[in-house]
Order: C-alpha cells, then sequence, then structure tokens
C-alpha cells in the first residue's frame, strides 16, 4: 500500500491550511538555559555525522516486558561481582571521562557559517530551549485545526515536559525507555540533541551514565554488516574497556538516534530478523531495530529525533513518549534568544564598548517592539531556525566592517538552507532520493517566482494547489508531496499575518521567496514546453549519435554509402541547435535579471538593505489604518540574488544541496549579462538604485565583470543614501576592482564617520570631486581627510564639507592637509563652526599653499579680523582668487575695507555682500542660491536676519547710485531677497 494511502494524518487535497501539527501550542511559560547555542542544522552537518557510537557486548534477555516502549518491571538482574569490579577499573581508568571530554569538544564545535557570519559563541554560551510538548500518536494521526497563528496561539494547551524530564515515569507509572522526539525542520531537533551532549558531558544530565549519541544519517550511509559492538567501538575508541560490561553490568546507557528520516527501518520478523547479541553484524538499520525492540540492550534507553512523517516508521507498542518540539510559540522565548545573541561581547567587532553596547541594546529593544506587534517576524521566529538567519541578517547589516568575499547576503541564505537541508532527501524511501532542497527550488520556487512576476505575498489555497498539484502524475510523486506538506512546508510558508488574510500564506521571510524565486529562475526550471522537450531530446539523441558514429564509421568502411555521413551529420545537428535553444535561455535569465535589477517604478525606493532592516526591525511611527490601501510591493532583492547565487561559493553549497548550477553555465549567463545589466547601468541612477547596483555587483562576486561595470560609472552619486558600515565596505569592494579616477563621488548628507572615510579612503584617493557635506564630520574624521589630502597618490581637486562640524581642531588639521596637498583646488568650508580661530588656523598654512584656486568660509561667525587675515594671506597667494565669506560677522568697516579688493589689483574677490561698491556684485545669484540649498540645515532666524542685512545694504546701495540701469539691477535682487523672506516667515521655504 502506497505511503498517500496509509498516512491517515495527511488530510484531503483541498485543504493546505490544514497540516499536521508541528508548531502548535499555547503561548506558555518556558524554563530558560544558558546552556547550548542554538545554531540551526541537522547533527549530520555537526559532529555526529563524523563520529558515531560504540559497542558492546551483552547478554541476550528476549524476556523483558515491554508495553509502549514502558518498562512495567524494569529487570535489573544483579551484575556479577566480577563484573562490578571490571566496571569500577573501567571507571576509574577514566574511559568514559575520555569519552566526555571527546565528546564536549566535539558538539562544542561551531559550524562555519556560525564563525563566519558572527561572532563565534560557546555551547555554554547561549541556549534558549524551545518549548515541548508532550504529545501521542493518536495526536499525531489527527487532523489538525486551520493552520493560523491564532489557533497556533490559542489551542488547548498540552503538557509542557523538559529535555531532562523526557524519561520520568509515564500517566500509568511505567518508566519510559524509548522515547521519540519529534519536529519539522527548523525547530531546533538537532541543537537540542546538542545541549542534552553537552549537559551530560558537564555533568547536567546525571540520569545518565554513558551517552552514545549516532547520526542515522552516518548509518544510512553504511551497507556493510556490522555488530553494535564494532559500531561504537568504530566511532567512540574510549570505550573499548566500555562496552564489553555494558549488559552485564548496571551501567545507565542512553543511545541518541539523530534523524531516524535518513534510515528506511522494518520491524517485521520478516524484513529485520531478531538480534539480541552485541556481537553479531548485522545491518546497522538492523541495530537500531533491535535496540528499538528491546531485544538488544533492553535496560538501555533510547531518544530518537525524526521529522514527523517518519514518525509512524516505529510501531506505538516500542515507543514509551511521543513529544514534539514547538520552537520559539511563545513570543517571550524570542525575544530572550535575541536579548542573548546580540548582547553577546564581541558582536559589535572593534568598536567602543559604549558605543557597541548602546547600538546593541538599541537593536534588541526594536526587535522586541517589532514582535510585541505580531508582525510577521513573530510567525517566522517560531522557528528558531529563522531566528539565527534574523541575528545573522542583523550582524551582517551592522556590525560588518569589512566585507571579504565570503560575506554576503546572498551566502547567508545559502548557508543557512546548508545548515538545514544538508544531505536531507524528501523521502529515503523512496527509490528516487530526490533531494529537499531540489524539490523545493522546483515547487516552492515556482510558486515564489510567480509571486514575484505578479507582484504578491500572499498566496491562497488554490495558488499552492496550483503550483503543487498541477502536475502530480505518479503514486511517488503524490507520497513525496505528503511528506513536503508534513515536513517542510511550514518551514517557507506560515499563515499572514494581516487581518482578513488569516487563510492565506506568506513565505516565512519576505526575503525567502525573492531568494527561492531566483534558484528557481537559475537553475533553468523556467523553460518553455518546447525548451524542455527539445532538452531531452538532445540528450537522447546526442547519446544515440555517440553509438550511432562508431557503426556508421565501419559500414562506410565496407559498404560505400553516401547516405550514411550525410545521416550522421543530421543527427549531430540536432543536440546543436537545441543547445543554441539552450543559449537563448541564458539570454532569458540575463535579461529578466536587467529587467528586475533596473525597473523605473523601484527608483524612489530605499535600497534594498534598508528595506531588509525595516523588515526585521519594523518601521517605526503610527501603523498603518486596515482600510488604507497598501503600498506596491517590490521585489528588489530578486535580481540581486540571481547574480548572488552565480557566485562560485554560492554554486558550490547549492551543488552540496543537489541544486547543480554548471560553470558553463554561470559563465554564459555572466556574458550575456554584459550586453544587458552592463549598458543598462551605465545610465544615470538615482542614489538609492544606485547602491543597489553596486550592491549586486558585489554579490555577484566576479571581479572582471564588477571591473568592467565599474569603469563605467564616471560619477557616483549616493546622496542621502544612510551609508552604513556595510554599504561603506560594499563600495569600496566594488570599487577597488578597478584603478580608474572618479570625475565625482558625491556622499551628501549619507551619515558618514571617520570610520567611513577609513573605509572608503582608497576610493577617496581616486576621486576627483569629492562631496562630502551634511555629515557629522567632526575633528576625528578631519583627520582622516588630513591623511587623505597629504597622501601622494590624492587626486581631490575639489572638497566640499560644507555643514559638518568641523570646529577649530578640526581646522588645524584641515589647514596642515593645505600646506602639503598638490591638487585641492576648490575647498568649501561653509557653515563649519570654524570661528576665529579657525579662520587663524587656515590662514597661517594657506601660504605654504600653491594650488588652491577658490576657498569658502562662510556662515562661520568670522569676525573683521580674521576675514581681513584670510584676505591678506590670499592677496599674495598665487593662485587663489576667490574666497566667500558671506554670512559672517563682518562690520560696516570691515565690509568696506573688503569692498575695496579689486581682482586686477589685488588678484582676489571677496564675496560678502549683495553688493560690489555702488553697483550689484557679480556673485549675487549664487550667494542666494547657496542659502536656499542650505537653508533647512541653518538657523532659520539668524538667516532671516542675515537676509534683512543684506537688504538694507541694497536698498543703501541703490539710494547711492545716480545710474537708473544699476538702479533696476538693485531692485531686481531686493524683490528676490524680499521673496525669500516672505516665504521664510511663512514657513513656505
Amino acid at each position: 500500500m502506497s505511503r498517500a494511502m496509509q498516512c491517515q494524518s495527511c488530510l484531503p487535497w483541498g485543504s493546505w491550511a490544514q497540516l499536521p501539527r508541528s508548531l502548535a501550542g499555547s503561548r506558555g511559560t518556558r524554563s530558560v538555559s544558558v546552556c547550548a547555542a542554538a545554531v540551526p542544522g541537522e547533527l549530520g552537518s555537526v559532529p555526529l555525522a563524523l563520529s558515531a557510537p560504540r559497542d558492546s557486548p551483552s547478554s541476550c534477555r528476549s524476556c523483558v516486558r515491554y508495553q509502549g516502549g514502558s518498562q512495567e518491571n524494569s529487570a535489573q538482574p544483579g551484575s556479577s561481582r566480577h563484573g562490578q569490579s571490571q566496571l569500577r577499573n573501567v571507571a576509574s581508568s577514566g574511559a568514559i571521562k575520555k569519552h566526555q571530554k571527546s565528546l564536549s569538544a566535539w558538539f562544542s564545535h561551531q559550524p562555519n557559517e556560525e564563525r563566519q557570519f558572527g561572532p563565534s559563541f560557546s555551547l555554554d554560551a547561549v541556549h534558549v530551549d524551545p518549548v515541548i510538548r508532550e504529545s501521542s500518536l493518536e495526536e499525531i494521526l489527527k487532523p489538525s485545526p486551520d493552520l493560523t497563528i491564532q489557533n497556533q496561539l490559542q489551542q488547548p494547551s498540552r503538557r509542557v515536559i523538559s529535555l531532562h524530564n523526557l524519561f520520568d515515569v509515564d500517566a500509568c507509572g511505567r518508566q519510559v525507555k524509548n522515547v521519540v522526539l519529534y519536529g519539522t525542520v527548523g525547530t531546533g531537533k538537532s541543537t537540542l540533541i546538542k545541549k542534552m551532549v553537552v549537559d551530560w558531558c558537564h555533568g547536567r544530565l546525571p540520569r545518565f551514565e554513558l551517552v552514545i549519541p549516532f547520526s542515522c544519517e552516518d548509518l544510512s550511509h553504511s551497507h556493510a554488516h556490522v555488530s553494535l559492538r564494532r559500531l561504537i567501538t568504530k566511532k567512540y575508541q574510549h570505550l573499548r574497556d566500555v562496552v564489553p560490561v555494558l549488559e552485564s553490568s548496571n551501567l545507565r546507557v542512553l543511545f541518541i538516534l539523530n534523524g531516524l528520516e535518513r534510515l528506511n527501518l522494518d520491524f517485521r520478523l520478516a524484513g529485520t530478523e531478531l538480534c539480541c547479541d552485541p556481537n553479531e553484524p548485522v545491518p546497522p538499520s538492523a541495530i537500531v531495530v533491535n535496540l528499538l525492540r528491546k531485544y538488544l540492550l533492553p535496560e538501555a534507553s533510547i531518544i530518537v529525533t525524526t521529522r514527523p512523517s517518519a514518525v509512524r516508521r516505529i510501531p506505538g507498542k516500542y515507543v514509551g513518549r511521543y513529544a514534539e518540539i514547538c520552537g520559539f510559540s511563545d513570543t517571550n522565548l524570542q525575544k530572550l534568544y535575541f536579548q542573548m545573541r546580540l548582547s553577546q561581547p564581541g558582536c559589535s567587532g572593534e568598536e567602543s564598548q559604549d558605543r557597541s553596547s548602546a547600538e546593541q541594546e538599541n537593536l534588541v529593544e526594536m526587535l522586541s517592539r517589532n514582535l510585541e506587534r505580531h508582525n510577521q517576524i513573530t510567525a517566522a521566529c517560531f522557528l528558531p531556525s529563522y531566528c539565527w538567519l534574523v541575528c545573522t541578517t542583523l550582524h551582517f547589516l551592522y556590525f560588518t566592517r569589512t566585507v571579504p568575499p565570503s560575506q554576503t547576503l546572498t551566502g547567508i541564505y545559502t548557508s543557512f538552507l546548508r545548515l538545514n537541508f544538508s544531505g536531507e532527501v524528501v523521502d529515503s524511501t523512496d527509490p528516487s532520493h530526490v533531494s529537499m532542497m531540489k524539490y523545493v527550488a522546483k515547487t516552492v520556487g515556482k510558486l515564489a517566482y510567480e509571486g514575484v512576476m505578479s507582484r504578491k505575498t500572499c498566496f491562497s489555497e488554490e495558488d499552492l494547489q496550483q503550483c503543487f498539484e498541477v502536475e502530480m502524475k505518479t503514486e511517488s510523486e503524490l507520497n513525496l508531496l505528503e511528506v513536503f506538506r508534513s515536513d517542510v512546508f511550514r518551514f517557507f510558508l506560515s499563515p499572514c499575518m494581516q487581518p482578513g488574510k488569516e487563510h492565506t500564506f506568506v513565505f516565512t521571510v519576505p526575503a525567502m521567496q525573492e531568494y527561492l524565486a531566483a534558484l528557481y529562475v537559475v537553475l533553468g526550471e523556467k523553460k518553455t514546453l518546447a525548451q524542455r522537450v527539445g532538452q531531452e531530446l538532445s540528450e537522447v539523441v546526442g547519446k544515440v549519435s555517440e553509438d550511432v558514429s562508431v557503426v556508421v564509421n565501419i559500414i562506410s568502411k565496407v559498404l560505400p554509402l553516401r547516405f550514411l555521413p550525410v545521416l550522421f551529420n543530421l543527427l549531430k545537428i540536432f543536440p546543436r541547435y537545441f543547445s543554441r535553444l539552450g543559449g537563448k535561455g541564458k539570454d532569458a535569465i540575463a535579461h529578466t535579471m536587467a529587467e528586475e535589477l533596473f525597473r523605473e517604478e523601484d527608483y524612489y525606493n530605499d535600497d534594498v538593505l534598508d528595506q531588509i532592516n525595516s523588515s526585521i526591525l519594523g518601521v517605526e511611527g503610527p501603523m498603518r489604518h486596515p482600510d488604507e490601501a497598501p503600498d506596491d510591493e517590490v521585489f528588489e532583492l530578486f535580481p540581486i540574488f540571481m547574480g548572488g547565487i552565480l557566485s562560485r561559493r554560492n554554486r558550490a553549497i547549492l551543488e552540496q544541496l543537489g541544486c547543480s548550477i554548471k560553470n558553463l553555465a554561470a559563465f554564459e549567463i555572466a556574458k550575456a549579462m554584459k550586453k544587458t545589466v552592463i549598458r543598462k547601468g551605465r545610465k544615470g541612477l538615482p542614489p538609492s538604485e544606485l547602491m543597489d547596483y553596486l550592491f549586486f555587483l558585489h554579490e555577484f562576486q566576479n571581479e572582471r565583470f564588477t571591473a568592467e561595470a565599474v569603469r563605467s560609472l564616471r560619477a557616483v552619486n549616493l546622496s542621502f543614501v544612510k551609508m552604513t558600515p556595510l554599504k561603506c565596505s560594499v563600495l569600496a569592494s566594488v570599487m577597488s576592482t578597478t584603478c580608474h579616477e572618479v570625475e565625482e563621488l558625491n556622499l551628501t548628507s549619507c551619515n558618514l564617520d571617520s570610520g567611513s572615510l577609513r573605509t572608503l579612503f582608497p576610493v577617496l584617493l581616486r576621486c576627483k570631486a569629492l562631496r562630502l557635506q551634511l555629515n557629522s564630520l567632526g575633528s576625528d574624521a578631519c583627520k582622516e581627510i588630513r591623511d587623505l589630502l597629504l597622501h601622494d597618490k590624492c587626486a581631490v581637486s575639489s572638497l566640499r564639507l560644507a555643514n559638518n562640524p568641523v570646529g577649530e581642531q578640526g581646522a588645524r588639521y584641515l589647514a596642515e592637509a593645505l600646506a602639503g596637498n598638490r591638487s585641492l583646488t576648490q575647498l568649501s568650508l561653509l557653515h563649519t563652526a570654524l570661528g576665529d580661530p579657525g579662520a587663524e588656523a587656515i590662514a597661517q598654512h594657506l601660504a605654504r599653499n600653491q594650488h588652491l584656486q577658490e576657498l569658502n568660509l562662510g556662515y562661520n561667525s568670522l569676525t573683521d579680523a580674521a576675514a581681513l587675515r584670510v584676505v591678506e594671506v590670499a592677496k599674495r597667494h598665487e593662485t587663489l582668487d576667490k574666497v566667500h565669506l558671506y554670512f559672517n560677522d563682518i562690520s560696516e568697516d570691515g565690509k568696506r575695507a573688503l569692498d575695496s579688493l579689486r581682482m586686477d589689483r589685488d588678484g582676489v574677490r571677496a564675496l560678502v555682500f549683495l553688493t560690489a561698491g555702488t553697483d550689484v556684485s557679480d556673485y549675487w545669484s549664487h550667494i542666494l542660491n547657496v542659502v536656499q540649498r542650505n537653508l533647512p540645515f541653518w538657523d532659520r532666524e539668524r538667516v532671516r536676519q542675515h537676509l534683512a542685512l543684506l537688504l538694507q545694504d541694497l536698498e543703501s546701495s541703490r539710494r547711492q547710485t545716480p545710474n537708473p540701469w544699476r538702479k533696476a539691477k538693485f531692485l531686481r535682487v531686493e524683490s528676490e531677497v524680499k521673496k525669500m523672506l516672505g516665504k521664510l516667515q511663512d514657513g513656505t521655504l
């Protein structure tokens, strides 16, 4: 009988909202222990896949009575004095202690992803126990109510049980010996087992004197017959002296069988014979079956972890207790996990302790508030695996100071899937052994892609049926779908939290939809019928032509038949034709990438990194009214993930998951992208869109392609993009692929600081025009700018530092830079709080500069003395011909002294007022434009006072001139100033 017919837990095909329970449970409190790191991933990806248990002989105890894996009369035959003496000798030799030390070291080993995407935490540092609820076979087989968040939080609570109490007596008072611990992918089964092992190693699990973990994935790869004794000693050499006395002693032993779904067990006597001898070689699956039957080492306790679909592989009579891991079904557990994880020392890198602690606390606070709103992230964080993903993403966004090639957002998501699906097949009992990730890419990926193309994130049951069920033709496909629904569906899709959409589904995290859609496209699953048929035919004909060619060559030598070579060539043409058709498919992938990357509708959205940040931490401010029309969905990560998946490292990881992307295919797609992506990237892009383009190039990790794309960017405008350390690192990394000069780099109002300038130093050196206005750059940043300007390879000719708190000390650093710089011709220090001391410092070093042509010291509270001192130095300067001094505290006497300067006589012009003697200044429009551009950042009252003084000066000068033409010019400028004053007073400017 097929599994689809056997599995009573599966519901009628019409309902995707009704699935076997996995994350169900009320919001009861749960105990928390700080013992083991909550890192996603099955034990197949951690020590158990590499080292497994050992072996030991024991006498046959076939007369032990059991019922449901719980022993009524615990048969504890007294061991001989010789056995006890031998056991004491073993204990005294420290064999078990060595075993504990070895296990502790092995299970404390962190996956590469844990060390790569954040600070490495020891297993004793961070752990929050997921909720474990006692279950029964009847509950497992019983259909659950609709899969909504409300039902998950409100259904009747089953008894919560702790990990250490799993082997307590059952409700009937019988001692539990066999425990089945089940949960869907991502609920934390393997992490919990790691915690149990580490607890035992550190003496926190006194119930058992010996713990022997097995990885069922490891066992499934072993086809040779082996005895239990040999199996244990092969994996754990320290136990070779303990194994012989396992059965003859009262040693309390716990076997851990992790990932039972990897094994195909047969409990029928005809399928697996009885075996009570630990020395008898049998298949590994037979050892597992007889251990669970209590026919082999009946006194041993056993805990089995498995996915829900495999629970029924063990007959109920051999199970003493069923327990379901429900993940973090209480938001308080989620908050605690984030608080512990994000508050770890070293999480924020090398920053000052006070600043890093404040930023960590702020992150935790914002995340907690978002969880309290019951946003979609609350549903995602039911799964501890997604809590890890959230923390890893936040670490990437906030605490990444440099970005090595291994650290990309695509790499985080690819590694996240490897942690959860490495080595996983949909159903180990199916002969096809379909890779779980490949199955997900073809089915869930199709749903994700269609959602991206139709701009929707919510999916109805009809959408799910269309993607998962419409193409099903065989019994095997039906069985695979049932396993997927039971074990994996809720890892990728969860109920929608929006009011009125409770019975629809969304992807657990929004970015996962875009990742899977990208994977679906890059794997070539998006094919027309002609492409699919053509590919299959070309493969068949290509193989046939190789065999036929041999026969044709032999026949043509014997029989001079002219048509045979023609036939042979025709056979060769067919695969070539469809290989060209496949090449068009690569062009289509590149075209899709370019179209999605440069969608004009998305030009003025936030950049993708800010969008990810908002999806995790939420958007501060009033919540949207339910009746308010939602914003259009954006999928700007989709093309970026497409590029990231094509990188060599991500392709290598996906290869391990069964999703193969050949080098030739990646090369052809990159070649096709040059015609589309680079050509469109040359067009002027808005700042946020340009940041997305740079991030795409970083994710793509193709240095030659990136260099060609960057060379076409002569001007880089990222104004008003919040340049976090990560974005600065991305910009520096991408621009470092070439050494060409950049005409202009605009970083106006980008939240830069001294650290940002250090990161961008190699890029800044090559920029001719550098705009750093409105960045709160103080003296520390000016020290970095000094080093930049004094560098022998500095190409900066124009530097704008307006509206930064440079101050006196910053001015001294800049003055030192002016003295030794040879490239700078324009320097703007407008509104930088220099004061007279700062201006004096600049004047003191200005004489040693030989290249500066224009200096702006406007709006710096300069008095007559400082202004005249600067002008006196400027008069003797070889190249400096223009000094901006408007909006300073200059008196009428100072104004007259500055007005007397003549370009032809003194070689310098001072821009102070809108007048020049009895005429209008040639630069009046320039000064008013400067005021208008900077008004949002200046003190409005002070600006109003200065404009009033300018107006009085204009009126006074107009009265003094008899020239009617000049009077008209004065009136025109006066009207502009009055208009500006009126708007300023009304608040419309």
